[in-house]
């Protein structure tokens, strides 16, 4: 059973960053909970989330969460802010293990094909203390800008939140070689595509036009 511990970034009295109408701990709720609604199709494994509401938690408390649940993998999701735009990702800046730089590789890699266009600022390190304190291989995804207009723009976009969600699964499903649950345990699904844009944003309300019906809807490149 993999353990997977996802750590929406903020909350509570902590709104994290604010600009555009957004604020960023409801960004990271909302992405956090599509993960592991998307993790719920593959078997063997285990989520948890360090808050599934909108509360406050020390970053201490987050870690240890993870620690004592025995989480075999930590993410803790963001929305950055400072006036730049794109996606980087972070992993401890201290001794860390082979595993810690695989899966960031890994990660990394899955969640910028997912969000493609998007810019690619880097795999970085930091002494940040949920990175520090936990256990286990950890990671901090800081998911673009909230200050930057265009970046903004798409994280007003559900679908873009979906693609978001998307990549960082895709990137457990190849960390930790996850396999989908069998056909007997699950609905019937048929997949059906209906259409294909040159231009993203037409993509993009489409899909938004879907789920206001009531359909799943993804975009992919």
């Amino acid at each position: 059973m993999v353990k997977i511990f996802i750590d929406p970034g903020h909350g509570g009295n902590d709104p994290g960053a604010v600009a555009n109408g957004l604020k960023e701990k409801e960004l990271t709720l909302k992405i956090a909970k599509k993960i592991q609604s998307l993790l719920g199709e593959y078997q063997n494994i285990s989520v948890k989330l360090s808050r599934t509401t909108d509360v406050y938690l020390s970053l201490s408390q987050r870690a240890d969460l993870a620690n004592k649940c025995g989480a075999d993998y930590f993410i803790s999701v963001h929305i950055n802010a400072g006036g730049g735009t794109g996606f980087e990702s972070y992993i401890y800046n201290g001794s860390v293990s082979s595993a810690t730089i695989a899966y960031q590789n890994v990660m990394h890699q899955e969640i910028m094909k997912a969000i493609s266009g998007v810019k690619d600022r880097g795999k970085k390190r930091a002494n940040y203390a949920v990175l520090r304190e936990t256990k286990m291989p950890a990671i901090l995804t800081e998911n673009l800008f909230i200050d930057n207009s265009s970046d903004a723009g798409k994280l007003k976009s559900d679908a873009f939140l979906d693609q978001i969600a998307f990549g960082h699964v895709q990137g457990l499903v190849k960390a930790f070689g996850l396999k989908k649950k069998a056909a007997s345990n699950q609905k019937e699904v048929y997949r059906v595509q209906v259409g294909a844009f040159a231009d993203r944003k037409n993509a993009e309300k489409l899909a938004a036009e879907l789920k206001k019906k009531g359909y799943p809807a993804f975009i992919t490149k």
